[in-house]
């Protein structure tokens, strides 16, 4: 988004719902919202590439974490992955519901 135009409540709430709806379905529902509205709304767009996006990258935190756990030092960072996952989560849902383009920190951008 180029220039800044306040999206519209719907397209707030949509956005908020894709982080919202993670906690109860972490792939599907974040997913089926995206797709479906991602043409109606480049707001959602973003916000919908921005949480795949994370679940990617947190998902690689966390195999790496596993692996480590050979170490013991994985039963730390998994924790670490877990609790910055959740807390970044609600931050974006909360910013996506104001109406604002958050970048979630330690994110790999694959989706553009």
């Amino acid at each position: 988004m180029n220039e800044y135009k306040m999206p519209s409540n719907d397209e707030r709430l949509i956005a908020a719902a894709i982080y919202v709806t993670s906690f109860f379905t972490a792939f599907v529902g974040p997913l089926i919202i995206w797709l479906l509205k991602k043409n109606d709304s480049e707001f959602v767009d973003y916000h919908g590439k921005e949480y795949l996006n994370f679940l990617i990258s947190y998902s690689i935190y966390s195999a790496i974490s596993v692996v480590l756990m050979i170490i013991l030092i994985g039963v730390l960072t998994i924790w670490i992955v877990g609790i910055l996952a959740f807390i970044f989560t609600i931050v974006a849902a909360v910013k996506a519901y104001e109406g604002k383009e958050y970048r979630i920190p330690l994110v790999f951008r694959i989706l553009k």
